[in-house]
This record gives structure tokens, C-alpha cells and sequence, in this order.
């Protein structure tokens, strides 16, 4: 069967380039530099995607997430607390700088750790690398050695996209002072595995980097390093290391060149944004994390944006009312899935796989309950926020289905609390809050016979319209009599339905107060 789905397309092609593996190697990876946004999560996603579409196809995958916390700290989020301290550790590999937060073992941990819990949320299963334990281990001496020895052809790999060429005695590396654990240091290549360093901070030395990890490699030269030494058959990056020149051009090179092995099939992505807010800025602070997501959007949710999305188009994460779109257009791919949707074959074909991929769990055997956000909201502040009478408004329900009510009541609260428009918001009164007048009473009297009977949302509608013109009352009028006596405002939720789902006896109790 032709696939339709891009993650299964791109599975195809990773076969294709890569040859028949035993097992493939994803790859992805960041820097900890600062809070792991959900931009950063577009490549994680991307590879748990294509990951799950290679096991689909029957062959064995293993992706690697390499945290490169031996990297430097170069700058200083503005979102983050103790600015000082931060600054005082620029230039210091991340692993080694202090958790402003000081909950964690270092800065690199804390936001390690943050995007780890929050990844297994989304249902990712990744074999975490820290860096900074390989590189003290020595583990990548071979390598690093190899890449001294084919210097020469890395600076002709690199000068070729330079404006101003690498000088004759440029190192592939960095070296870390072991006094101020600074990379501002002079080296100088012995041969072998010999290096001499000095740093800005006095300290002066002689290493042998089988011996000491203080030795890293720049990241134009790492990265394609690690391609070769994990041996990795996919990693995508965003569309600026695509760029003409950019570091995947290099990288390709670098590793034909210096390494002797193929270099991994890739594709550039998109950007990310936040709507209304531009694209994502760690150094500003101008971030929205996977738990804040989370608040807002269930995490198959979350899957279902980046599963519907190719991976080369841009869009936007929203927290206004395209919320309550965004929660309809999973329903309706719901609703296909489980053959309740009309469409055409092709569209159901993707709609399905969609779908599947955005699940965390073993799917569910029937259609579960469809409660639509703008729903949840109303039923939401008729109990005053209270998630568990919300939930029991729905009747006795399946485990599935209570625990998605559950966690998506939550979502909804989050975002009556956080992001919904005033109109949106509304509380019962308990007591009038107008006077009214003498024909007004009459009518409201009527209004609480008519509630006493047994009537559907529509025949009340219906009732209600009868009432307006038996008192010849302006329509507009009547209803935003009805909704300043219920809610104290002239707009509202359907008010048929609306008084059905708040209780006739609550609504009655109210008007029998005039």
C-alpha cells in the first residue's frame, strides 16, 4: 500500500539511502544551555516519528538523544534566576555550572532532566548520552586523535564556506583548563595523543587525552564525529544547518574525509512559533516549554500537531481560541479512525496513520468520549472549577474514557484560567443581581412553569420563542434578561441547552427569588 504519511515516506527513504541495517541509529541532541523549548522539540519528535514508522516496518531502531553538556555556557537566559552566578560561569562547560535553581547537580541537569520527564510524557523513549561523561571517560580519544591527523583536510573543508580562512595552526579542539575548568586556553598539538596547554587564568600543561577528558572537539568537527562513532543512519537539524555552507555541509564532508563512513540521511525543519509572539528565543526568554503545553493541550495533542505537520512547514503553537479548533480537528481524525468520519480513501488513509502516531498508549477498541473544549468550559463553571462534578456530569464512564474527561477537564481549566477570552467566562449567580419590572416578572414567572415540564434543549428553544412573542418582548431584550439573571452578563452559552446543563430546579430556585 502507497504511504501517505511523512514519517512513513521518510522511513522508505532511510532504507533506501542507508542500505538493509541489522538495527538503525537515530540520533538527535542539544545543548542544555537554557529551557529546552517546544521549538527544540520539533527534532525529537521528528525522529520518534520516523522511528515508530521503521518499527512498523518490521526493523529494529535505537534512538540516541546526546545531551552535549560539554559544551560552554556562552550566554545568559534573561528567564533564568541568579544572573551573576551564571555570568560568572561563561565560558565553563554546562555540567560544571551550578543550578541557579539548586535543585539539581548542575545547570546542565536541570534542564536535562526537565526535557526528559517531559519527553516521556509525549510518549518518546530515547537512550540519553551525556557528553560530558564520554569525553571524561576518554571514551572519544581515537577520534579525536584521528581529527588532529587530518587537520589539514577539515580547515580545507571549512575554508571553502569562510570569508576569512582558517590560519595554518587552527586545532580541531578545545582544551579545558583542570584550575579554572575554562576553555581560555592556547594548545599546541604534540602528535600522538600529547597535548600542551596554556590558559588565560596562569595554569600551564602537558596531557595525554587517553588519560585526561579535558580535550573536546569543536562542534563542526564533534557532531560528524559522533555520526561516525554511533554509527548513525538518521538526524535531522533545523533549516539554518542546511543553509548553503552550513554545518551539515561541513559535517558531511568532514566525516567522508576524515572518518571513512557514511554520513547519516537528514532533512532541514522548520521553525516552530508561538502565535502571536514570533518564533521561539531562548536568550530572551521568550519560550514556551512542553509542560506549559501540557496545561493546555493533552499529549496526544501535542503529537497530533507535529504528526499532521511535515516536517518543512512552519506553524504555530496557539493558547487563544484556536485551542478549541485545534481539539475539534482531533476529534474529527478520531472520528476517522474509527470509521465515523466520512472522506475519501486517500485522506482516510492519512487521517488514520495520523492518528496513530499520535497515540501514547494502546489505542482504544471503540470511539471514546468526545467532550469539545467549549463544552468542558461551560460544565466547568456551572461547578465552580470543580474537576470531579465535572467529570461525574458525563454519567458512569470506562476507565479510558474517565481518565481522558479527567485530563482534559484539567486542559480546559488551564485554559479558562490562563487564555480564554472574557466572553468565554461566566459565574452562576446565586441571587438576583437586577430588578425587574412588572411585565419582566410576569414573563419570568411563565419562564419557571415552562421549566417545570419535560423538555428537550430544542422544544424549550422553541417554548422560549413562544413566551417573546405571547408578551410581545424584543427577542434581544429577552435574552439578555435571561443571561444577566443567570450569569450577570447580556452573551452566553446556547441558553436552552445551557439552563438544561446548569439544572432546571438551580435555574427555577434563581428566578422564583423575583
Amino acid at each position: 500500500m502507497k504511504s501517505y504519511h511523512w514519517a512513513d515516506v521518510y522511513a522508505e527513504a532511510i532504507i533506501r539511502d542507508q542500505g538493509n541495517k541489522e538495527k538503525y541509529i537515530l540520533e538527535s541532541g542539544i545543548t542544555p544551555s537554557g529551557t529546552i523549548h517546544a521549538g527544540n522539540f520539533r527534532e525529537v519528535i521528528t525522529a520518534d516519528l520516523i522511528k515508530r514508522a521503521l518499527i512498523d516496518k518490521k526493523k529494529k531502531v535505537k534512538f540516541l538523544y546526546a545531551w552535549d553538556d560539554y559544551d560552554v555556557l556562552r550566554k545568559v537566559p534573561k528567564n533564568l534566576p541568579k544572573q551573576k552566578l551564571i555570568e560568572k560561569n561563561l565560558r565553563t562547560p554546562v555540567f560544571r555550572v551550578p543550578d541557579p535553581f539548586n535543585c539539581h547537580k548542575s545547570y546542565a541537569e536541570h534542564f536535562e532532566k526537565a526535557f526528559e520527564e517531559e519527553s516521556e510524557k509525549i510518549g518518546i523513549e530515547a537512550e540519553y548520552i551525556y557528553q560530558h561523561k564520554y569525553y571524561l571517560k576518554c571514551k572519544y580519544a581515537k577520534e579525536i586523535k584521528t581529527a588532529l591527523e587530518k587537520k589539514d583536510k577539515i580547515i580545507k573543508i571549512l575554508n571553502k564556506f569562510r570569508k576569512e580562512p582558517l590560519k595554518d595552526s587552527w586545532l580541531p579542539i578545545f582544551v579545558f583548563c583542570e584550575k579554572c575548568n575554562k576553555d581560555t586556553t592556547t594548545n599546541t598539538w604534540n602528535g600522538d595523543y600529547s597535548i600542551t596547554y596554556s590558559c588565560k587564568c596562569g595554569h600551564r600543561d602537558t596531557i595525554d587525552f587517553r588519560k585526561k577528558g579535558i580535550v573536546t572537539l569543536r562542534w563542526r568537527v564533534d557532531w560528524p564525529m559522533r555520526w561516525h562513532y554511533n554509527k548513525v543512519n538518521f538526524e535531522s537539524a533545523g533549516k539554518d544547518h542546511f543553509a548553503a555552507g552550513g554545518s551539515i555541509d561541513t559535517g558531511y564532508a568532514i566525516q567522508k574525509e576524515a572518518y571513512n563512513s557514511k554520513h547519516p540521511f537528514g532533512f532541514p525543519y522548520e521553525w516552530i512559533s508561538i502565535k502571536g509572539k514570533g518564533q521561539f528565543a531562548s536568550s530572551k526568554g521568550e519560550v514556551i516549554t512542553i509542560s506549559e503545553a501540557l496545561e493546555i493541550y493533552e499529549p496526544e495533542i501535542i503529537r497530533y500537531l507535529f504528526a499532521g505537520t511535515r516536517p518543512n512547514k512552519e506553524f504555530s503553537l496557539s493558547f487563544d481560541l484556536d485551542v478549541l479548533k485545534i481539539y475539534e480537528d482531533y476529534s474529527k481524525c478520531e472520528r476517522i479512525y474509527f470509521k465515523e468520519g466520512i472522506t475519501s480513501e486517500k485522506e482516510t488513509s492519512k487521517q488514520k496513520r495520523i492518528y496513530e502516531l499520535s497515540q501514547i498508549n494502546t489505542i482504544a477498541k471503540n470511539l471514546p468520549i468526545q467532550t469539545s473544549i467549549r463544552h468542558l468550559t461551560t460544565i466547568l463553571q456551572i461547578n465552580n472549577l470543580n474537576i470531579s462534578k465535572t467529570i461525574e456530569h458525563f454519567g458512569k464512564q470506562n476507565k479510558f474514557n474517565t481518565e481522558r474527561l479527567k485530563i482534559r477537564a484539567n486542559c480546559a481549566k488551564n485554559w479558562l484560567e490562563k487564555y480564554a477570552p472574557e466572553e468565554f467566562k461566566f459565574q452562576i449567580q446565586e441571587k438576583p443581581t437586577i430588578k425587574l419590572n412588572k411585565i419582566q416578572k410576569e414573563l419570568i414567572q411563565e419562564i419557571i412553569k415552562t421549566l417545570k415540564e419535560e423538555l428537550t434543549d430544542q422544544e424549550l428553544h422553541q417554548e422560549f420563542y413562544k413566551l417573546i412573542e405571547k408578551h410581545n418582548t424584543n427577542t434581544k431584550d429577552f435574552f439578555q434578561l435571561m443571561y444577566k439573571i443567570l450569569i450577570n452578563k447580556e452573551k452566553g452559552p446556547k441558553l436552552a441547552s445551557f439552563i438544561l446543563t446548569i439544572g432546571k430546579e438551580k435555574v427555577n430556585k434563581l428566578l422564583s427569588r423575583f
